[in-house]
């Protein structure tokens, strides 16, 4: 049985994979998620965080290997834009590739981890996220 999450939090969950999609939506559900949103490339996923409209997420869940702007552009992108580089960003791809990991904790990625996911291992890292971030995180006021 997982453990709670420190305070309830919303999630942007940038997967183009539908299967892969529903197994972290159950595992952050167990987590303590209390809105989970899913785009299925970085383009969907910019378009999402700059819409004045919707709510900042507390936590990005990112997949590298996408459609149209692939995980890793959107992660440099995310990271030098003043407003949204405070956003955790976990990495969960199937790539293993050194380059991708240091090229991901180059761009400031919270967590990385590969797929086939290791349900302990992904509530590890989410739960660290909880407890270094979400619990002091202060979201930014509406524009």
């Amino acid at each position: 049985m997982a453990a709670a999450a420190i305070r309830p939090y919303d999630v942007l969950l940038v997967e183009d994979d539908v299967a892969d999609a529903m197994l972290i939506q159950d595992a952050l559900a167990e987590r303590g998620t209390r809105n989970l949103t899913q785009v299925s490339d970085g383009i969907a996923a910019l378009d999402y965080l700059r819409d004045p409209s919707k709510e900042r997420p507390d936590l990005i869940v990112l997949d590298l290997n996408m459609p149209r702007m692939n995980g890793r552009e959107f992660l440099a992108v995310v990271k030098e834009d003043a407003d949204l580089r405070t956003i955790p960003v976990v990495v969960l791809t199937t790539s293993a590739a050194p380059d991708d990991v240091t090229g991901a904790y180059h761009h400031h990625a919270n967590a990385y981890i590969t797929k086939p996911v290791n349900l302990e291992e992904f509530e590890a890292a989410v739960h660290s996220i909880d407890a270094f971030y979400l619990d002091v995180a202060v979201k930014p006021p509406k524009k």
